[in-house]
């Protein structure tokens, strides 16, 4: 067999052997560089010079390679490797090469000579390009990632602070999201997010910054706008969403978006601060109306809620950990007979000077906040001590939305049950109506395990809502608490009278316990008894206290009139 010669071979695999006379900046190549490099035409190849001129992006790369490598003698050379890219015309496609070689010193120590082979690199190149991509970009839209972005905004907030220009900050959220997630899927939830993003793209004026912030937002950095171009800005954008449908492999699907923004930096001077405003004002916005748009402003009773919200917060916390939440103690009495069924435990939390703050004071910040379930915890504990040291009381407890999916306040009730046997039977778990309609078949989960230790439920606030009798019977409830706002008027209201009498005879029908709230007068008693109303509380039995007052024979109570 003839051997192939070696510029065949090279050729083959996309390679050529060069040698570069330095002196005379003439090179030769291998026969077959024609092979490697078909559109360059042979006197770009001929000269060092010539070469560099096609060279991107630096052309001085190959003649850096040689004079900034230390300078050495002897017939093995230096050894250089370098990467760039050739383009024959600046209408073609650039040709990634890797070249490989050793230069060879002349008597004066400089470069006089170099060889070596180039190797043609496209794919290897687009591969880290792609890395590069997907570092930088988020794979379905193809915007730039969140990290890139707030990047992105740190650095144009700091060229807006130099420069004194104005820009903005956006948040574009997808409205309902998950209600395409659920009707069609997560493949077509994915393909509108894909074209949201494609259609605000196109209404990008050069130089803004598009990215995908999250699931369903994504982020705008809209360099030199004011405030009222950021007005304008939103509105093209809106419209860009609202204005036809998303077409899908499922059919059309109707798409609106709601926007917050932020100038900076006039209201924001950090990436933190932008986000966090932008934010908040999306939130706002999509609270009000889908499709909507909402920009930052300064609002005094704002940043005052905020001062009082991490003053309460620090509060809470530092009580929890003193020990200063306690319980106050409603009484719930027979209707007929006004003897106590059970006693309502209410949240109290002294301060430091020896206030105490009331539950509406307490739960709906610490909801707000975050800290309910802390709260639930200690109220729990509370609560199981006092059963436990009283066996002949029943007491009932509030919990929040969030304490229903809680599963460490599970492991705890469950763990004090055990712990102290027969208090399970001795407690009344009350649930607000709001929180019953939420979801139906996880409170069902939630109910069930509960009367599976022997605790009753109560639905709390009923008629406030939209909580069906339906409902109540799929919860097998055991007592149901009338709200009092309804119950307080029941002397002089006609409609308050009717609701409330269908009410309890509605709640009998289903063998239900019904709770009148609120009960201000003997009147307002008297009828509830005739009406089949098995307990009442309010102002006449008595409010809530922190006396036990089981631990005094159980004082008297206001006998039925």
């Amino acid at each position: 067999m003839t051997p192939l010669p070696t510029s065949t071979i090279l050729a083959s695999l996309g390679q050529a052997a060069f040698v570069w006379d330095i002196a005379t900046d003439a090179i030769r190549w291998s026969d077959h560089v024609g092979a490697v490099f078909p559109d360059l035409a042979p006197a770009s190849l001929a000269s060092g010079a010539a070469f560099a001129k096609l060279i991107e992006p630096q052309r001085s790369i190959r003649s850096d390679a040689l004079h900034l490598s230390p300078a050495a003698h002897g017939a093995n050379g230096v050894p250089y490797r370098i990467e760039y890219a050739v383009r024959a015309s600046t209408a073609a496609q650039p040709v990634w090469i890797e070249e490989t070689g050793c230069w060879f010193a002349g008597p004066d120590g400089r470069p006089a000579r170099a060889q070596g082979v180039v190797r043609i690199n496209n794919e290897r190149h687009a591969a880290e390009e792609q890395l590069l991509k997907l570092s930088r970009n988020d794979a379905l839209t193809g915007e730039l990632n969140r990290t890139h972005l707030i990047a992105a905004l740190a650095e144009t907030i700091e060229e807006a602070q130099r420069y004194r220009s104005s820009c903005a900050f956006m948040l574009i959220g997808i409205d309902h999201l998950a209600r395409i997630n659920d009707a069609f899927g997560f493949d077509v939830a994915d393909g509108v997010i894909a074209e949201v993003a494609k259609r605000v793209r196109a209404r990008l004026r050069g130089g803004d910054v598009l990215g995908r912030f999250s699931g369903n937002k994504f982020g705008l950095i809209l360099k030199n706008c004011t405030q009222d171009d950021m007005t304008v800005a939103a509105e093209r954008f809106l419209a860009a969403v609202r204005d036809e449908v998303v077409p899908t492999r499922l059919g059309p699907v109707s798409v609106t978006a709601s926007i917050g923004a932020v100038s900076v930096p006039r209201y924001a001077r950090s990436p933190e601060e932008a986000i966090n405003r932008a934010h908040e004002t999306l939130d706002g916005a999509k609270r009000r109306h889908a499709a909507s748009f909402a920009a930052w402003r300064p609002n005094v009773e704002r940043e005052a809620q905020r001062r009082v919200n991490i003053r309460v917060t620090d509060e809470i916390v530092t009580a929890l950990n003193e020990r200063r939440i306690a319980l106050a103690f409603e009484p719930v009495v027979e209707a007929h007979a006004r003897k106590p069924a059970f006693y309502e435990c209410l949240v109290r939390m002294e301060q430091e000077g020896g206030k105490m703050l009331l539950a509406p004071d307490i739960v709906p910040v610490a909801e707000r906040l975050g800290l309910i379930r802390l709260v639930d915890h200690r109220v729990l504990e509370l609560v199981v001590a006092e059963l436990a040291a009283a066996p002949h009381v029943s007491l009932s407890l509030n919990i929040s939305p969030e304490t229903t999916m809680d599963s460490d306040w599970w492991a705890s009730i469950e763990s004090l049950m055990r712990a102290h046997p027969g208090a399970a039977e001795r407690l009344i778990v009350e649930i607000t109506e709001t929180v019953a309609i939420q979801d139906i078949d996880g409170l069902r989960g939630f109910v069930t395990r509960l009367k599976n230790l022997g605790s009753r439920i109560a639905i709390d606030d009923f008629g406030a809502g939209y909580t069906s009798f339906r409902n109540l019977r799929k919860l097998a409830v055991d007592i149901v608490k009338i709200d009092g706002a309804f119950v307080q008027n029941i002397a002089t209201s006609a409609d308050d009278r009717a609701f409330v009498q269908t009410l309890i005879d509605l709640s009998r029908r289903l063998k239900i316990k019904t709770v009148a709230e609120w009960v201000q007068d003997e009147t307002a008693a008297g009828m509830l008894r005739d009406w089949g109303c098995d307990y009442i509380q309010g102002r006449l039995i008595g409010l809530a206290s922190p006396q036990r007052t089981w631990q005094k024979n159980e004082q008297a109570l206001p006998a039925a009139g």
